[in-house]
Formats: structure tokens, sequence, C-alpha cells
């Protein structure tokens, strides 16, 4: 259940990708009609997708774990910003889990449930998805992700930076979030597809909060949806993945890029990504 995946010179190999990336992808998808400036659109590979008003894809970036901008310089040139002051939304989309950052350069950028969205450059027209999977940390922003992808420094609530394997370290990890980029761990005492932590009466809930998935929409491309499912907690919903039951730690706060429980063991609660190896059987 360690975890390896590091996160490739975020900038340069990412700027590597437009380059790189020379057919389009000529998915159809229709446009919804009005007069909505961020809208979603149905694409044949990807499903429902947010776009601008004349059909270009939206992105997120993986290393954009804490709410803030992480690509700038070069990176901007290859992932240009998307900025509305006020969007007009499309049906299907909440105002509220729209936002706006300042950038390092103190320009603004808006966010899509606290993801920093971007154009890919390498789209050519309305409908292309070309920029999706570019480094392993780009991805179609869609409105019905069950878990997100974060690159980030674990940091414990000791304060101590943690390596991939637990140990006092610096090291960019990639770990699986839900949607809004709040970090989820198992908890290496469990079992497959079985909860050992949780009491009956959810009286110790509040410090590792189950996440209460019941089903599985979708995940960002480099995860395979069929690793993740549901199981019931006496008579509630909990998302796993591999077999591991998820959680959330109660002292992260539903801070975006706060993972605070590593330090807890440290690693008796690990965070996971595409590494993981299978929860035991019982």
């Amino acid at each position: 259940m360690k975890i390896n995946f590091i996160k490739a010179s975020a900038i340069l190999a990412l700027v590597v990708g437009l380059a790189s990336c020379s057919k389009n992808n000529d998915n159809a998808y229709n446009t919804p009609a009005g007069t909505a400036t961020v809208q979603l659109a149905n694409n044949s590979k990807f499903g429902s997708i947010l776009t601008d008003k004349t059909g270009r894809t939206l992105y997120s970036f993986a290393v954009d774990a804490a709410a803030q901008s992480n690509c700038n310089g070069n990176c901007a040139v290859t992932w240009p910003v998307f900025y509305d002051p006020a969007p007009a939304l499309g049906t299907g989309l909440k105002s509220t889990d729209f936002g706006v950052i300042t950038r390092a350069d103190n320009s603004k950028q808006t966010t899509y449930k606290g993801w920093p969205l971007y154009y890919y450059a390498g789209d050519n027209k309305a409908g292309d998805t070309n920029g999706d999977g570019i480094g392993k940390t780009w991805f179609v922003s869609k409105p019905d992700y069950t878990v997100m992808l974060a690159n980030e420094q674990l940091t414990g609530a000791d304060g101590v930076a943690y390596n991939s394997q637990y140990k006092p370290g610096a090291e960019i990890v990639q770990y699986i979030t839900d949607d809004y980029g709040r970090t989820l761990y198992s908890f290496i005492k469990d079992k497959a597809d079985s909860n050992t932590y949780t009491k009956s009466d959810f009286s110790n809930d509040s410090v590792w909060p189950i996440n209460q998935v019941s089903k599985v929409l979708n995940v960002p491309s480099i995860l395979d949806k069929s690793m993740f499912g549901s199981i019931t907690v006496f008579g509630k919903p909990q998302l796993t993945f591999k077999g591991w039951p998820m959680y959330y730690f109660g002292a992260d706060g539903g801070v975006k890029g706060s993972n605070k429980g590593v330090s807890v063991g440290p690693g008796a609660w690990p965070v996971e990504n595409t590494t993981t190896v299978a929860a035991p059987s019982n």
C-alpha cells in the first residue's frame, strides 16, 4: 500500500505536451443554447465536461492541490488561464462551485470546486480534449467526478514533511481526493471492503469521517473506475478504492490540500494512488 508516484517536472514536462500532441480529438459535442459563459458540453469520450461559451474545453491541474495556481511562466503559455469575473452558468452548474483566486502575478483566475481553470493551447477547435492526461496531472474539468487527484507535499499534523514512505522528507506525492480536493485516506487495519474503525454509533466518525459515496460516477482518466466501489457501514455508504474503505481526517477541516492525517502512526492512515495494492481479504 506504499506510494511512490512523484510529480514529474511539473512545469517543463507539461510544456512539452504541446509539441507532442499532434492529433485532434474529433469527438462531437452539443453546445447548449443561450448566453452561458461557462457551460456543460456532451463529449463522446468524457461525457459531460466544462467549456467556455465557444465550446473550448476547460481543465484542472493536480499540482494546484492547495487552491492556488502553480502554472506560471511558460506553463501558462501552454495552459492559458480562464477568467470570468461573473460567469453566466449553463444548466447543471452551481454558482457556489465557482470562485476566483489571485495568481502570483496579481492577475485573476476562475476556479471550479476549488480547482483553477485553464485552457490547453493544443486544442485547436471546440470539443478538443487533447490536454487530458498530460503529465498525469492535467484533466478535463467535469461536474461529476467522484474523486480527483492532487500532487502535494505530505505535511502531518505534527508539522513534519513526510515522503511517500511516511518518513520525514521532502517529496511531492500524488494522491486521491474527493472532487473538491479534500484528502482521502485508508486505514491499514481495514480488510477488503470491511471498515474496522468506525463504531456502530459513529461516535468516532468526527475523527476519521467516512467518505459517504453510494455510487461512483467518474474518475480522472489515469485512474481505473472499476477499482472504486461502495460498502455499507452501519447503514451509511462508504467509498472504497481497491477494497480499501476511504476516510477524511477531521483535523484537515475540509481544507483543500491539507493532508495532516499522514502523521498519525505515521503511515497508519496512508493516502492512496495508482500504485496502491489491493486490501487484504478477511
